[in-house]
Formats: structure tokens, sequence, C-alpha cells
């Protein structure tokens, strides 16, 4: 924000997670907005997750590459209108890569050279949220690419053995990036809350979008070229 004391800096929040503030300038963070916007649109389009127990997600979802639902993965929006998932662009695959060379210059991580192939774009209204869960549905140890859009959020980065402590809290703003893979691949996170009425005024986003990128190694077609 405007008027900090001290500019935020990349952070090593665990082995293998980081977080880069401001990753994405505005222009691109414009970008990336209208480009989920049209993806958020029918046909398999922004759906509310039902989970096997019968609940829902207070945050909703729209997939690229893949349709993730709990807790698998299919080509069709199979709990949504049953469409053919939108195919992962290749900018986005690409963008992925950028990420993570951001987020690890040269330190060695498992997966890093592998091609982003599923996206998961979830949508956070002013009181929406993320339990704590692990994304262990992919056979790749890649990194997961996170980045934010919007209003901040906290995010809680915890620990691969269960869902509570230790865990640490993380402040997300609008265009930053957080990377975690190597031994924290597996660690459980989650959404507390969102702050509203913190996004960029210039963006034009109330809530908050996150896109999750990551690399599925299931024999899924490669990213498009577009």
């Amino acid at each position: 924000m405007d008027g900090e004391l001290f500019p935020r800096e990349r952070t090593l929040i665990a082995p293998g997670a980081v977080h880069v503030p401001d990753w994405l300038g505005p222009e691109r963070q414009r970008e990336l907005l209208a480009a989920c916007r049209e993806w958020a649109r029918p046909p398999a389009g922004l759906r509310t997750v039902r989970t096997p127990g019968g609940g829902t997600m207070t945050a909703r979802q729209v997939c690229l590459g893949l349709h993730w639902y709990p807790y698998a993965y299919a080509r069709t929006s199979v709990d949504g209108d049953g469409a053919p998932v939108k195919p992962m662009p290749g900018w986005l695959a690409e963008l992925g890569r950028d990420a993570v060379a951001a987020a690890y210059g040269g330190d060695a991580v498992d997966g890093t050279t592998a091609s982003y192939d599923i996206a998961l774009i979830n949508f956070y209204d002013t009181d929406a949220r993320m339990g704590m869960h692990r994304d262990a549905e992919e056979k790749s140890a890649a990194p997961v690419v996170s980045l934010s859009l919007g209003d901040a959020c906290v995010f809680r980065f915890g620990n691969t053995a269960s869902r509570g402590r230790p865990y640490r809290d993380v402040e997300l703003r609008s265009g930053d990036l957080f990377v975690f893979g190597g031994p924290s691949r597996l660690a459980y996170h989650g959404v507390p809350r969102v702050l509203p009425g913190t996004a960029p005024p210039g963006l034009g986003l109330t809530g908050r979008l996150n896109i999750t990128l990551r690399v599925g190694g299931l024999g899924q077609p490669a990213p498009g070229t577009d």
C-alpha cells in the first residue's frame, strides 16, 4: 500500500514456500482480471463447489485444463453444467514458469521445469473463506503457484502433518505471488478471512480472485498456444 514505512520484500515463509509481493504490476493485473471474467462465463463457468458431505465451499470456482472437484480431476464440469473444461492457455502456463523462477531463482526444487497445465480460479466475496487443506490430487511434485487479485486476504500456511499449528499467517495483496513446493508442497493452507475494501481502486474488482496454477502429471494434453 502507498505510504508504507518499509517496502515489502520477498520472504521465505517455510522451506520451499516463498512470498513475492507486488509481482504483478497494475496493467498485468487488469489483463489477468479480464481473462478471469471470460473464463468465468458458461459453459463450464464459475460454479459453487459442493463437498462429499453435502456442504458447499463459500469461494466459487472455475477450472482450466482439467476440472477439479472434491477430490479428483475430470475433463468435464462434472459437478457443474457437464460441459468440457476450458483449455489451459499457453501464456498462463508460461506465467507459471516465470513465477517459479521469480520465487526460487536458481534454487533446486522438484518439478521447476514442468509445464503448468491446470488452473483453479477461486472467487471470494467479502464473507468467503477456505478451510485448511492440501493440494494432493496431482501426481506431479512441481510447485503450486498462487496469484492474488483484488481484496487482500489472510493466507494461513501450515505444516504437512496436520491442519493445526504450527502455521504462519501472511497478508496477500493484489498482485502478490506465493509459491510452495519441495518440502512444503503438501503443506496445509487456507484463507481464514478476506479484508474487504483493500483492492486497488483502479482494478475494478470487489472481492478477491486467486489463480492457482498446478502441474497435474495426469497425462492430459499439453496447454494450448493462445
